[in-house]
């Protein structure tokens, strides 16, 4: 996703979803490419976001519109999709970037083509990684500028406890 919106140390970079495991991984690949980074998550995970190094956190249910305004960030880096599309694209600046790679919030969204043109704004569907990621991925693992976020673990035997433990989605990563 930072690769196809081509994420730079210029950016401010909005993520959604961003407590999951593929968001905080964004917050740290956003931050290892310099980028200024806003995450949306639950008021409860405030602090473990900001540890984890983002520069800025909004709770999930805020009107970004207030809380950003208009034209205030270069990309959305966008995990949940649903009813807050609407608002994530207002927040773009003028030749803003758009990646998705989620739809937890809901599959479809409201879209006035109007913003879509009139800010001249970039839209990637992201499941397929290019063939550079890999290595820069290694490299920043190796580097220690990215570090997988493990909430726990269970033996095979606790199978059941481990599924109901990431279904309470109490945790980051």
């Amino acid at each position: 996703m930072m690769v196809r919106s081509q994420v730079t140390s210029k950016d401010k970079v909005l993520i959604t979803g961003a407590s999951g495991g593929v968001g905080s991984a964004a917050i740290q690949l956003a931050k290892a490419c310099g980028a200024y980074v806003i995450a949306v998550t639950s008021p409860s995970k405030n602090q473990q976001l900001l540890d984890l190094g983002v520069d800025q956190v909004i709770t999930r249910d805020a009107n970004l519109s207030e809380v950003l305004g208009e034209n205030s960030v270069d990309v959305v880096i966008d995990l949940v999709a649903g009813k807050q599309c609407p608002q994530l694209l207002e927040a773009l600046k003028p030749k803003g970037r758009y990646a998705v790679s989620g739809a937890i919030g809901g599959a479809l969204m409201e879209l006035d083509v109007r913003t879509l043109y009139l800010k001249d704004l970039s839209f990637f569907g992201c499941t397929v990684l290019e063939p550079e990621v890999f290595k820069s991925l290694v490299n920043w693992i190796e580097q220690d500028k990215i570090k997988p976020i493990v909430a726990a673990t269970f033996p095979l035997e606790e199978i059941n406890k481990a599924q109901d433990t990431f279904l309470k989605k109490a945790h980051v990563g």
